[in-house]
């Protein structure tokens, strides 16, 4: 048989579960919640116990905000060179403007060819946030582009690391 449940033991446990919350994806209804408070303490209220109804997002879904990450497994049969990386950009020493128009016309030249993959080399910058690093993500969401990028991931230390970005591309229409 068990034995009962001390109050400085219950009054630990109420603060442990305060601090506990859904997995993301996951939902608590309210009966579930109010269970859950009667358990830890037979006298508290359901108010007790902080259980967000809804996770956050992880992303806002919105497409001008930025591409998506490329897909974990996707990204890892790039990085071990098991999918083609179909070509390669260096924007090292171009400004803006040339590093912008370089960009739409090589990923649309890749996109056109049929290929899946690119990978972009931006640099990392003189303090580690150099303007192509940070412009490139924007770039490739741009109305231009948009329709061809299905991802960018930061690349595998092989192909550049932080100074680099894989660009995954959308399938071809048969159109």
């Amino acid at each position: 048989m068990k034995r009962p449940i001390r109050p400085d033991e219950q009054r630990l446990w109420s603060m442990v579960a305060a601090t506990v919350h859904p997995m993301p994806g996951r939902t608590v209804s309210k009966a579930e919640r109010d269970a859950l408070a009667a358990q830890i303490d037979r006298n508290a209220p359901a108010a007790r116990i902080p259980i967000p109804e809804k996770p956050a997002p992880k992303r806002p879904p919105h497409p001008w905000l930025g591409p998506e990450d490329i897909e974990p497994r996707r990204r890892h049969r790039i990085a071990r060179e098991r999918e083609e990386i179909g070509g390669r950009i260096d924007l090292h020493g171009m400004d803006q403007m040339q590093a912008k128009s370089a960009l739409e016309g090589f990923v649309l030249g890749a996109w056109n060819r049929g290929d899946r993959a690119v990978l972009v080399i931006t640099g990392k910058g003189a303090r580690g946030d150099g303007v192509l690093r940070r412009m490139t993500p924007e770039w490739l969401s741009s109305p231009a582009l948009r329709e061809v990028v299905a991802g960018i991931s930061e690349a595998h230390r092989n192909h550049g690391g932080e100074g680099a970005l894989y660009v995954a591309l959308k399938r071809k229409s048969r159109g």
